[in-house]
């Protein structure tokens, strides 16, 4: 019954024009609306959250694919070596911004620290790292990065086309127009760069004003990161990382390219690492081996370096967030 009414739906639509009219009232040309992938997804769709056919054919058929995207998501920042990703995101320009984001935000972030235990340095570095503090917030269409991706760009199509559907729904719910906001080649959006799913689950209202304005709003920006760290089991007053040093060969067998902590700080030992401070009650830990200019880099990672890179599962940029929040702590105590 249900393969019956999926291909009734397809049907029904097939017979609709490709000029479709979207809420407005103008007519939208839509060269997605043509193809069956896209037919299916708006069944789907339909049948699954009671959608309206045509009004997402006014929607979808505006959407345009963009190169450019694919080009960007092809290259990501994260495949440089670590010396010249570091430099991407530790300059003075971003870490002495980030100082004057954390005076102009203290009551707010000092709010987020009590209520999810994220130190402000932390939510202002991701902040810094995503869009230099609301200032860069992406100038793609949300609308033309998710359907280029999901339907031209066959790698990562099932993720960004559930990403798509997330966002369907996320404008259903914010009353937002879905051509209208505009973020990262990737989708995502608002200060701290929330794909919709995330926007979807982890977004607040923190200044209870009614809204989860990601965009405009730094109390929502700040809360909305600070609960997202809060809900993927940020340890308040904790460590992250520690430098360490490696003698022999031993430590090669450590597995560097494992996010998650799996060893324990005797196994580190055993195999001739280091660390450069003393770690006491470290639970599990992770090896993180990185490219420097000249030589390689060596460091323990602790649960809250993981769960950084519950952000951007890369260790690159859970380290560049990690570094840019030391520098600016030490920036904005100085200051004070």
């Amino acid at each position: 019954m249900r393969k019956i009414l999926l291909i009734s739906l397809i049907a029904g639509m097939s017979q609709l024009p490709v000029n479709a009219m979207g809420k407005s009232g103008v007519i939208q040309r839509g060269d997605y609306l043509q193809r069956p992938e896209v037919q299916s997804f708006i069944a789907e769709l339909v049948k699954n959250h009671e959608f309206s056919a045509l009004e997402l054919q006014g929607i979808l058929g505006q959407a345009k694919k963009s190169q450019k995207i694919i080009d960007l998501i092809s290259k990501p920042a994260e495949g440089k070596p670590w010396h010249e990703y570091r430099k991407i995101f530790l300059g003075k320009k971003r870490i002495n911004a980030g100082v004057e984001f954390w005076k102009e935000n203290e009551e707010t972030l000092e709010k987020a620290e009590i209520l999810y235990g994220v130190p402000p340095e932390i939510i202002v570095a991701i902040i810094g790292v995503e869009t230099f503090y609301g200032t860069r917030m992406g100038t793609f269409r949300v609308l033309d990065a998710l359907m280029t991706l999901g339907f031209d760009y066959p790698p990562r199509a099932k993720f960004f086309r559930s990403e798509l559907e997330q966002f369907l729904l996320l404008s259903k719910e914010e009353s937002l127009e879905p051509q209208k906001p505009k973020g990262s080649y990737a989708g995502a959006m608002g200060m701290g760069q929330f794909i919709p799913s995330s926007y979807r689950n982890f977004a607040i209202d923190f200044d209870a004003d009614g809204k989860r304005d990601i965009w405009h709003n730094p109390a929502d920006g700040i809360g909305s990161v600070a609960h997202y760290f809060h809900k993927h089991g940020w340890l308040p007053e904790q460590p992250i990382a520690k430098r360490a040093t490696v003698t022999g060969d031993a430590w090669k067998k450590l597995d560097s390219d494992k996010l998650k902590p799996e060893y324990s700080l005797q196994e580190i030992q055993k195999h001739q690492v280091k660390p450069s401070e003393k770690i006491t009650d470290p639970g599990k830990l992770s090896f993180i081996e990185l490219e420097g200019k000249h030589n390689k880099e060596f460091w323990i990672g602790h649960e809250n370096f993981y769960v950084i890179t519950r952000y951007n599962h890369s260790k690159k940029y859970a380290m560049a967030v990690f570094q840019l929040s030391q520098e600016i702590q030490k920036k904005y105590r100085n200051k004070k």
